[in-house]
């Protein structure tokens, strides 16, 4: 850690990142089959097999421990990574490669788009029209640097709200159009 250049994450901070990509890792493997109430108990069953308490995965996402060496080896071992391979930069850095700046920067941002992709997947039409009336108006609204969209509030209608679906989603990269 000493001799690391001026502005370069230290290995906490690295291994803290790398356990939330192990996390991220575990969500999407067992996202597919997860209903809410397994979604609610995904951060408990991905501190089981770390075999570490719940309330410990806990205080490392919200930096108040630290991954220690015996931590980072063990987290290693049972997600059958290298060793090493936390103690090592995995995700991009400050400098976000084209396309990236959409990406979840964080874990409470993973945890939110993960939850909504689950949801999505499982009920598509559902799914569109809660989060048109969720989100309708956030959507809908002009973002700085971006140009103005329509002026009209959020759609009430199955036709405006499905028309504003189509329009969103050509802007968000995740999300491909059904054939």
């Amino acid at each position: 850690m000493g001799n690391m250049p001026p502005g370069s994450p230290d290995v906490a901070q690295i291994r803290l990142d790398n356990a939330l990509a192990l996390f991220e890792e575990f969500v999407r493997q067992n996202v597919k089959h997860a209903d809410a109430a397994t979604l609610r108990g995904l951060e408990r069953r991905f501190a089981e097999r770390l075999q570490i308490q719940p309330s410990y995965w806990s205080q490392i996402k919200s930096r108040s421990r630290q991954i220690g060496e015996r931590l980072a080896r063990q987290f290693e071992q049972l997600c059958h990574k290298p060793y090493g391979w936390m103690d090592q930069a995995h995700t991009p850095g400050p400098e976000l490669p084209a396309g990236a700046e959409g990406l979840p920067q964080d874990d409470d941002e993973r945890f939110v788009v993960g939850l909504v992709l689950t949801y999505y997947r499982r009920h598509p039409q559902r799914a569109r029209s809660r989060l048109l009336e969720l989100l309708g108006e956030a959507l809908t609204a002009p973002a700085s640097g971006l140009p103005p969209r329509s002026g009209s509030p959020a759609p009430t209608a199955p036709d405006d709200a499905h028309a504003l679906w189509l329009r969103t989603q050509a802007g968000v990269a995740p999300l491909k159009r059904k054939r």
